[in-house]
């Protein structure tokens, strides 16, 4: 085994070993020769070779995501690193760790001209846990060796991205066959979720959970099981409280709320208030309903707690405080407390959600071919136990709209819900997990990211279902955006793009559907074993997609 000569490099190489931060995605470069020799010419490392750095930085994010440890990014100075910030953005508010190990040149070719130069230092400082500032020179040493402790242990302790930022001077390729320096490494701490030692703010929940009659707990994104079935059936048996969930949420059960539009989109005045929770309890990350956030902003409850170990975001004007602990902590306290156990809050709302499902089933027999079609369709055909990755903006929505197998485990780049890298996270998911992976996208969020195929490390168990009807067709359904001059243009951006040539191009498996028929042909054998990736595209009529939806809503009041 032969090191880089750069202290800079052994240093942040073996730094990265003693904390098992092992899976380095790697963007070609010159400037960040020392430490693509540093990372490649140890077997420790697990490294992948990814060119086109925003794909790199979201295929890490995938890994990320299922591995629940660091996966590191390796750049060259420049514009390089600043391809990386939707994919850090990403991960700073999907609690996702990345390491961004970003080369520089030194401070004497600062800011005078030289090519492939900018300001680095601190170049994330909003959306980053911390910034590490390397400076080149065995003096310094101690100053690097602390700054890149503390940025590894914490991405391992907050579960986030951080940027480490060094500059190396010429020559840049050269070898040694023994480590110069054994950096000193300080262990991560071992961070303990647990509610243990009751709170102010804990004592405020337990008491407002054993009076409320009314008692609203809605989850946002999570990952499986991450709160246990026993509780999750408890809470289901209680008659004051209801809960609603995100398909994002993993959680399920029969008396859970999963479709939230279906429910509350025919909702009049009595509804909503019938709905008010006088206890609102969220946990888990982003919501992707907008009715929720309305109704919730607009019908206050009385008191709001929000539980997450990390952070709590006053999205509906109404928190009170913060449960800095694990929600199976917190609920394995709460069941055993006495509430109100007469309430008919639970019966009310499941009542109402009957009557939405029985209606809901003539509409989807007799609805026409259309996007609500296919994915109607495709998720219906989905197996278990594949995981499913979901694009942005329509594939999502459409997503909470059906119940889903419990057995397909969901993901989707909630954090700052773009279109950008969904396709790199899934493949970089697939990468991970050893079990198949489907991603279901529309046209334009796949197109937006398709040099995620420019890729050597897609397994052949990936598969991707584009629903595509010719442009961004989810900016139809918002008010008044079809009266917009030149809508098609520069709101909903009407195209004739296949991703055929993209497949073939990439070694893809290629199916086509442009009819119910062929739909139901194409997903009968889609989810069998290949010995390539598969794509199956499928063609929806862009002018009649918006309708279904909104006649869906009238049919179902």
């Amino acid at each position: 085994m032969q090191f880089s000569s750069k202290i800079l490099s052994q240093t942040i190489t073996q730094l990265c070993l003693a904390k098992e931060i092992t899976q380095i995605v790697i963007s070609p470069g010159s400037r960040n020769a020392p430490l693509t020799i540093g990372f490649t010419d140890d077997e420790s490392f697990k490294n992948y070779s990814i060119v086109d750095e925003r794909c790199a930085a979201f295929f890490a994010l995938g890994l990320a995501q299922q591995s629940g440890k660091p996966v590191a990014l390796v750049c060259t100075s420049g514009s390089a690193l600043l391809n990386y910030y939707p994919a850090i953005a990403e991960a700073f508010y999907s609690d996702i760790s990345l390491v961004v190990l970003s080369a520089d040149r030194p401070a004497k070719l600062q800011e005078i001209g030289d090519g492939q130069t900018i300001n680095q230092e601190n170049v994330y400082a909003n959306h980053i846990l911390y910034s590490a500032n390397c400076i080149e020179g065995e003096e310094y040493q101690v100053h690097n060796e602390t700054e890149i402790n503390i940025a590894l242990n914490t991405a391992i302790e907050l579960s986030g991205p951080v940027h480490i930022n060094i500059p190396f001077s010429e020559p840049l390729y050269h070898r040694v066959d023994d480590l110069d320096i054994r950096p000193q490494h300080v262990p991560a701490r071992k961070i303990i979720e647990s509610s243990e030692g009751i709170t102010p703010e804990m004592l405020a929940l337990k008491k407002y959970w054993s009076i409320s009659q009314k008692t609203l707990i809605l989850v946002g994104v999570q990952k499986p099981n991450a709160i246990t079935s026993e509780i999750v059936n408890k809470l289901a048996q209680l008659n004051n409280v209801v809960v609603m969930t995100e398909t994002t949420s993993n959680l399920h059960h029969p008396d859970i709320v999963n479709a939230i539009d279906q429910l509350i989109a025919p909702f009049d005045e009595a509804d909503f208030k019938a709905l008010q929770p006088q206890l609102l309890i969220t946990l888990g990350g982003m919501i992707v309903s907008k009715k929720i956030k309305s109704f919730l902003r607009e019908y206050t409850p009385d008191h709001h707690y929000h539980i997450d170990t990390k952070k709590a975001y006053d999205t509906y004007f109404a928190l009170n405080d913060h449960i800095k602990a694990s929600p199976q902590d917190v609920f394995e306290q709460l069941i055993h407390e006495e509430n109100a156990a007469e309430a008919t809050y639970k019966k009310l709302i499941l009542a109402l959600r009957k009557k939405r499902e029985e209606k809901q089933l003539p509409y989807l027999d007799s609805m026409p071919y259309s996007d609500f079609k296919v994915y109607e369709q495709l998720f219906h055909y989905l197996p278990a136990p594949y995981q499913l990755q979901l694009s942005n903006s329509t594939a999502i929505r459409y997503s909470q709209l059906f119940k889903l197998d419990p057995k397909v485990s969901i993901y989707c780049n909630r954090g700052t819900s773009g279109i950008d890298g969904s396709t790199s996270t899934a493949i970089g998911a697939a990468v991970q997990t050893e079990g198949p992976v489907v991603f279901v996208t529309g046209d334009l969020s796949f197109f937006y990211d398709s040099n995620a195929l420019w890729n050597n490390y897609i397994p052949t168990n990936f598969k991707i279902i584009i629903v595509n009807n010719n442009g961004g067709g989810i900016f139809r359904i918002l008010p008044k955006a079809k009266t917009v001059t030149d809508f098609e243009t520069y709101f909903e951006t009407r195209h004739n793009l296949t991703a055929e040539h993209l497949a073939k191009q990439y070694g893809f498996q290629y199916t086509k559907a442009t009819d119910l028929d062929s739909l139901k042909q194409g997903l009968s054998s889609f989810f069998t074993i290949s010995e390539t990736p598969s794509i199956l595209e499928v063609f929806t009529p862009p002018e009649i997609n918006d309708q279904v939806l909104v006649d869906y809503f009238k049919y179902i009041r």
